[in-house]
């Protein structure tokens, strides 16, 4: 049995997850000549051993930010992580020595970046590119890791793989550099899978086959993936959970049928009414979110969404709503929805959040 294309355990029995990545209260801070900017302002959230769960949001509002921080991978200074804990499988990796958070990265979590164009090294061939976390991670021969590469460039759809293997990255295409950055992620295995906005300078059609191609290595190899994207087309087909994002802020987890079906934040509510929809009037005009983002280089007060939100409050402007239960299956950050059981029983509300 192969150890490497070998299912770590069965991703269809949910209830046997074990917590795999747990991230409580989350602060990354960038210390610029402008000031500081308050990137990633207390998020906390769990991954389970298998599961699929999205983070979804606008650019600029923590998403990637927040990965890329708990694998060490933003330069300090001037980033800093001011607070929290990340344990993956039981450790804290933001306070994990760098050279095991390197034995950790490739092995254990691996993630996909948007622009494989600038992911992969241009002056060196895909061979040496792919062979390196292999002879690393496992301590294989050269034969072996070009054998396994050639194994891996196969598996992801590239066509005459051992021919190719010898390649430079700008004789690819987009999509197929895109596919030789997942068989370079799966290589060893992971237990986590990070994949930031894989397909966003793609075109449609590649789009849907690389999304295909992720969801497929995933149940073959039975690792959790967290899939971090704006598109909420794509998290619909994909996530089993997913996590809204707003100026470094979490302000809704949901599972997917019950974010779309009754979404709990007005930020969340927003972002559906903008989506197009077959089911609509060819003459409806799509809902845009007035005003902007918040400054980040000013400290949150209350919640960030706040000058934008239709339902506002007075104590919106000046307290920030913690993350609590408004259903079993879903947690939001608002003041209305789940601190005024007026509004949150009210027809308008139902209306709004369907």
């Amino acid at each position: 049995m192969n150890p490497l294309t070998t299912p770590r355990f069965n991703v269809s029995a949910p209830d046997s997850r074990h917590v795999l990545l747990d991230i409580r209260h989350l602060q990354v801070r960038f210390h610029t000549p402008e000031g500081t900017v308050y990137a990633v302002n207390d998020i906390s959230y769990q991954v389970h051993e298998g599961e699929v769960v999205a983070i979804v949001g606008e650019s600029g509002c923590g998403k990637s930010v927040s990965m890329m921080s708990i694998l060490g991978l933003i330069p300090v200074p001037p980033g800093e992580i001011a607070e929290g804990t990340a344990e993956f499988m039981g450790t804290d990796l933001l306070t994990m020595a760098e050279d095991k958070l390197e034995a950790i990265r490739g092995s254990e979590i691996a993630m996909v970046f948007q622009d494989p164009m600038t992911s992969l090294n241009p002056v060196l061939s895909v061979r040496r590119q792919m062979t390196e976390a292999l002879r690393r991670h496992y301590g294989m021969t050269g034969e072996q890791a070009t054998n396994r590469a050639i194994e891996l460039l196969e598996l992801v759809g590239i066509p005459d793989p051992a021919r190719r293997l010898g390649n430079y990255p700008h004789q690819f295409s987009g999509g197929m550099r895109q596919r030789v950055m997942i068989a370079m992620m799966l290589a060893c295995n992971p237990s986590l899978l990070i994949a930031d906005e894989p397909t966003t300078a793609l075109d449609v059609t590649i789009q849907a086959q690389i999304v295909e191609l992720v969801m497929r290595m995933r149940e073959q190899l039975g690792m959790a993936l967290i899939w971090i994207t704006h598109d909420l087309g794509v998290v619909a087909g994909l996530a089993e959970r997913v996590i809204v994002m707003y100026a470094g802020m979490v302000v809704e987890e949901a599972d997917v049928d019950s974010l779309f079906d009754k979404p709990r934040h007005p930020y969340t509510m927003a972002l559906l009414a903008a989506l197009p929809r077959v089911d609509r009037r060819r003459d409806s005009r799509l809902k845009s979110i007035p005003g902007a983002p918040p400054n980040l280089l000013v400290e949150p007060r209350g919640c960030p969404f706040a000058p934008r939100c239709e339902y506002v409050v007075d104590r919106c402007l000046h307290e920030r709503p913690p993350l609590l239960a408004v259903s079993p299956t879903q947690r939001a950050a608002c003041w209305v929805t789940t601190g005024d059981p007026a509004f949150a029983t009210s027809n308008e509300f139902r209306n709004n959040s369907r």
